[in-house]
């Protein structure tokens, strides 16, 4: 981005002292309040709180480029252009250059088709960033009705460094919406191919390219091949329609702004993994504006905001997927957690009991149903919807596993060990080596006292697969200790409370360990630890705070006495 247009947003407060200096007559706290709560929000990604501070801020200082910026990007990333434009028309007239006021006013021009004024200010050098301008005239020149003008645009773009697959992707499109879907098909069938990348958007594009020049059965091969047996209800129907020799229509691009809106998603797409979320958002925002129907976008939108910690955005973001969509059951499973990590529990219950009634073919929604009811200690209800994933499996699927494991985990947890047991060795049918559940199933044997020399070695496997898991070290550990060998548990458990300083359970174990071989003063230090975590954060809560309580009033030998188990097998007192 250019000048400071994105890099001040990251700025310190000092900023603000230069902006108060020089405010004149303006007040100073309005302005600096105004200011310092925008600040707030944007750090913590909440455009809706950033954008009505800066707006404040704006009006006590209707001339600083900078406030003017923020509040633009603000309402960007509330999909709010027209306030967007309105401030970086401001901007302009002040003769301000900013690649996030050039993004707002070229999204109004595109979004009212104005193609002659996109082009001039592409001509004069008013970037919205070298990604998007070469395709940006290319489209543009299709709106305005010049094809040749556009595919030596396509062309020119490919020329440029690292642009190859993204040209090839968008002279497809571009000649597709016109008709020409030879043309668009013999793009995709090039073997250099550009380095386009095949997302969904693009097998699917492709799909229906193939559809209308009557190729209906390499569409089928091509869907196969792209996403194997396991179908979502949307991709099951094309299949089905084109196996009936079925025309689809070519809806992915049908006109010059769809395909900006399509410039703006495929670029946000490869921003994903590399940029910050803020900055991907604005360019799926411009998506949204041009295509309010981009599902893709609306999709990507949503997790982004999710990321961002912005719940109540991204679960409004996810409701407007229209319910005939087939993409309907990924927003609402994404709106249920959104819903979920905002903390409005029987909402996302809700969202999920609806779809299982809409959706109640895909595992994934009942595999989502039972994580959330798991999730609030409902086993039971949890136990109904795995068996209702499973029962959507009619052959074995490796996909299974994580079914049968989390199962198996609300059978223990609902006292039901012998069913548990079944469930967790399922999975390892599936996933022999898989550390969750050798850890699992390791860590329950040794808890119930059952199979304890197999349960070591289950979970000797999961920790040479995971060395690094805190969790998983402390079950060997605990293994160890439950076997009597606690000089060997002592290197295992102080490992682990390495890897999770500040988990309670760990901390209690190392106690126990160290009580064990005889330092008992360094037990009671690691037994007040384990109180003073209790209740942090992540931390686990499967923790007996009155039992360790105990232990550090008598002893761990008198509450195994009270507790009527086995005493130490080794008596050592070294202090």
């Amino acid at each position: 981005m250019s000048g400071k247009a994105f890099g001040t947003l990251r700025g310190t407060v000092l900023a603000l002292a230069l902006m108060v200096a020089g405010a004149g007559a303006v007040s100073a706290d309005s302005l600096s309040g105004d200011y310092l709560a925008a600040r707030q929000a944007s750090f913590a990604g909440d455009f809706k709180a950033a954008a009505r501070y800066y707006g404040e801020a704006v009006k006590h200082d209707p001339e600083n480029a900078d406030l003017l910026e923020r509040a633009a990007l603000a309402n960007i990333g509330l999909g709010d252009f027209v306030r967007a434009e309105a401030l970086a028309e401001r901007l302009t007239a002040l003769g301000h250059s900013s690649q996030i006021g050039q993004l707002a006013e070229i999204a109004v021009l595109a979004h009212e088709e104005n193609y002659a004024e996109l082009l001039k200010r592409i001509e004069e050098g008013r970037s919205a960033g070298s990604l998007v301008d070469g395709l940006l005239k290319a489209w543009a020149e299709l709106g305005r009705g010049d094809v040749s003008a556009a595919l030596a645009s396509f062309d020119a773009v490919a020329e440029e460094r690292g642009l190859a697959g993204f040209a090839a992707y968008h002279k497809a499109m571009a000649l597709a919406s016109v008709g020409d879907f030879e043309g668009a098909e013999a793009i995709f069938a090039d073997p250099t191919g550009g380095g386009m990348q095949m997302t969904r958007s693009a097998v699917l594009a492709r799909i229906q390219i193939l559809s209308q020049i009557n190729r209906q059965s390499d569409a089928v091969s091509l869907i196969d091949e792209a996403f194997g047996q396991q179908l979502d209800p949307g991709m099951e129907d094309l299949r089905a329609k084109l196996e009936a020799g079925e025309t689809l229509p070519f809806d992915i691009v049908t006109s010059a702004r769809d395909g900006i809106a399509e410039v703006f998603f495929t670029i946000a797409g490869a921003l994903a993994n590399e940029s910050a979320e803020d900055y991907t958002l604005l360019h799926v925002r411009v998506a949204e504006y041009l295509r309010p129907d981009h599902v893709g976008a609306l999709l990507m939108a949503g997790e982004l905001l999710e990321k961002m910690g912005q719940y109540e955005l991204a679960a409004a973001t996810y409701r407007r997927v229209p319910r005939e969509d087939a993409a309907y059951h990924v927003a609402e499973l994404g709106r249920s957690d959104a819903l979920r990590a905002e903390g409005k529990l029987d909402a996302a219950v809700e969202v999920l009991e609806q779809l299982a009634d809409t959706h109640g073919n895909l595992p994934a929604v009942q595999s989502a149903l039972g994580d959330l009811m798991r999730q609030l200690e409902r086993y039971g209800e949890a136990i109904t919807a795995y068996d209702r994933a499973l029962a959507t499996f009619a052959d074995p699927d490796p996909a299974q596993w994580f079914l049968y494991y989390a199962r198996g985990i609300c059978k223990e947890r609902d006292g039901n060990w012998e069913a548990a047991e079944k469930d967790f060795r399922a999975a390892l049918e599936f996933v022999p080596n898989q550390p969750q559940v050798l850890n699992y199933l390791g860590y329950s044997m040794v808890e119930h006292h059952v199979n304890l020399d197999e349960a070591l070695e289950m979970i000797e496997r999961a920790v040479e697969a995971e060395p690094q898991s805190g969790y998983i070290v402390d079950s060997l550990g605990w293994a160890l200790y439950r076997l009597g060998r606690y000089d060997e548990a002592v290197g295992h458990m102080e490992r682990a409370a390495e890897l999770m300083a500040v988990d309670p359970v760990v901390n209690d174990h190392l106690g126990d360990v160290y009580w064990a071989v005889g330092r008992k003063t360094e037990a009671r230090f690691q037994w007040q630890r384990a109180l003073s975590f209790v209740g942090w954060e992540d931390a686990s809560d499967d923790v007996e705070p009155e039992r360790i309580r105990r232990k550090l009033a008598v002893g761990l030998d008198t509450v195994l006495a009270e507790e009527g188990r086995p005493p130490l097998k080794v008596a050592h007192d070294v202090e």
